[in-house]
């Protein structure tokens, strides 16, 4: 039987996440966004970090804007519901950040590549774009059977990758649904994978349907039990996307001195998913939690 991989969310980030790395987070697109484990992050003050993804909604900002990062290697940083975000664009105007730019597709070719253990990817896409001017991880070759102009996309291995799931046991298998994005491939790719869920089950759940599994348990790091661990992105089958904290976190990010008196609230104050979820409030959680469930059609492993 494994050791247990069972870790609070402190630890996780102490052991796992140490200042320089370069981590992928935001894999699943809108969705199952480790909100809770990058503010984490932003508490314990994790410095010169590189973060890697293709939407991270405005995780990416509020790490930006707790001074955690130097570099993005990304395809958009925003907030989905009410465009650009002022941390964001901060960094870029005042130099502070590099970037490397990317399209969906870059990204996730750039992280098959890396879970495949090649240095690159060939693909069609980017040829004519300016995405060659910012990123030196695109280049052009010519296909050696049939003469093709094509992009080469360089591998990356993250060093870790941050991961909100709905179950998991202890051991580190996770079953997670939903859009998933490039979470397979990043998790593939990640020299570790920290995992947050919603419940930790026993692992004989896990093993009833075992194509759901999100990247095998002994790749996994540590497994932290963390409800809510997702919010203000949405959950599936567990909570909808809060339209209102999308809003809420525009207007008070619109200068450094509100994005302060935000972190204090909603990062600095929060040592816990009971604290966070404190703070919800009961009539705000209700709210969101799914009410109307639509369960999977059940499969047979018979044989």
């Amino acid at each position: 039987m494994p050791n247990s991989k069972l870790l609070s969310l402190s630890d996780s980030i102490d052991r796992f996440v140490p200042g320089g790395s370069s981590i992928a987070m935001g894999l699943s697109l809108e969705s199952l966004i480790p909100f809770a484990a990058a503010h984490e992050i932003i508490r314990q003050g994790k410095q010169n970090l590189t973060l890697i993804g293709p939407i991270s909604d405005m995780l990416f900002d509020q790490v930006i804007g707790a001074g955690c990062v130097s570099q993005i290697r990304a395809a958009w940083v925003g907030n989905v519901i009410t465009g650009s975000c002022y941390n964001f664009r901060r960094g870029i105007e005042t130099g502070r950040l590099l970037i490397e730019d990317h399209s969906n597709l870059t990204i996730a070719m750039a992280l098959k590549a890396g879970a495949m253990g090649v240095s690159f990817m060939p693909v069609r896409t980017a040829l004519g774009s300016d995405l060659y001017q910012t990123n030196t991880g695109l280049k052009m070759i010519t296909c050696p059977f049939t003469g093709d102009r094509l992009t080469a996309v360089a591998a990356i291995v993250p060093d870790v990758a941050i991961v909100h799931v709905q179950r998991s046991d202890e051991f580190g298998n996770a079953h997670a649904w939903g859009n998933l994005g490039v979470t397979r491939d990043a998790c593939l790719a990640s020299r570790r994978v920290i995992l947050t869920a919603e419940e930790i089950v026993s692992p004989d759940v896990i093993s009833r349907d075992p194509n759901r599994v999100i990247t095998p348990g002994f790749r996994v790091s540590a497994v932290v039990h963390f409800p809510w661990g997702g919010h203000p992105s949405p959950v599936p089958g567990c909570y909808n996307r809060d339209h209102q904290a999308f809003i809420d976190y525009r207007n008070e990010s619109k200068s450094p001195e509100l994005f302060s008196d935000w972190k204090n609230r909603w990062i600095n104050s929060i040592h816990g998913s009971a604290e966070y979820r404190e703070l919800l409030g009961p009539e705000r959680m209700e709210g969101l939690v799914i009410q109307n469930h639509d369960y999977a059609e059940t499969v047979d492993y018979g044989y």
